[in-house]
């Protein structure tokens, strides 16, 4: 069911059509170059728009006020496709993705986001099957603790996290995941050292627009879940970077409050 970049180039048609999820952004695509070969795209996103985004879309599904993409497709399958025909591992799978965006129905979520979980439930997905396919192996978790006890507080419930060493990029994730567990924390940043430069993963409760502040580092993402791919920079410069980044935002939100 899965085939490489390469593969699905060699197999484009004319007639294809090219679903893109999660993003609106060309450079996140696993291959642009696939982007370019089809002619006819559909795009379901619910990150906010970004400069560069996917234009010419033969079908633009952008919500950015739904809590994930997995909301978003959910909602399609029920007015295009028999309800009988969803298999329970696809249901599940969508289901893993709202509980995985919403942190377990506690974050954005509205009305359209408990709907779509109901009729995810009535379709067959086990939530019991999707909590096992979120475990991680007992190596993950100690490595995502081993990040957690690297953090520490900046500023305002602003927590940062910058282990020295490369790390797994679903492992950092969570970790900044579970840096929002800590009483008084508003929001986390796990920056850690990539081949290519610098990578950072950003969390918040919600209060805190961590889009924001990762737009000025060239990232993206919506209020409560962010990530950069600061490119040909140092661990070091991009962390001083960041917490530049923090500062403008902190001190905007400071005016903010006394206006």
């Amino acid at each position: 069911m899965f085939i490489s970049a390469t593969e699905a180039l060699a197999a484009v048609r004319g007639d294809d059509v090219l679903v893109i999820v999660d993003t609106n952004r060309p450079d996140q695509l696993e291959s642009p170059e696939l982007l370019n070969a089809v002619s006819q795209v559909v795009v379901i996103d619910h990150h906010r728009r970004a400069a560069d985004y996917i234009k010419d879309a033969t079908i633009n599904f952008h919500e950015p006020y739904a809590s994930s993409a997995s909301e978003l497709v959910t909602e399609l399958l029920q007015y295009t496709v028999d309800q009988k025909d969803i298999l329970r591992v696809e249901a599940e799978a969508l289901m893993a993705g709202l509980t995985m965006d919403t942190k377990n129905f506690t974050l954005r979520t509205g009305s359209r986001t408990f709907e779509a979980a109901a009729f995810l439930r009535r379709t067959g997905a086990n939530t019991a099957e999707v909590k096992r396919l979120m475990q991680s192996d007992f190596d993950g978790t100690v490595a995502r603790y081993d990040i957690v006890r690297q953090a520490a507080l900046y500023r305002d419930g602003i927590v940062i996290a910058a282990p020295t060493k490369p790390v797994d990029r679903v492992i950092a994730a969570m970790a900044a995941d579970e840096l929002l567990n800590i009483a008084g924390v508003r929001a986390s940043f796990v920056l850690y050292p990539v081949e290519a430069g610098t990578s950072i993963s950003a969390r918040s409760i919600g209060d805190v627009n961590v889009q924001f502040i990762l737009e000025k580092l060239g990232g993206g993402g919506n209020r409560s879940t962010a990530g950069a791919q600061v490119k040909d920079k140092g661990r070091q410069k991009t962390l001083t970077e960041l917490k530049a980044a923090i500062d403008t935002y902190c001190e905007d939100e400071v005016k903010e409050t006394a206006s």
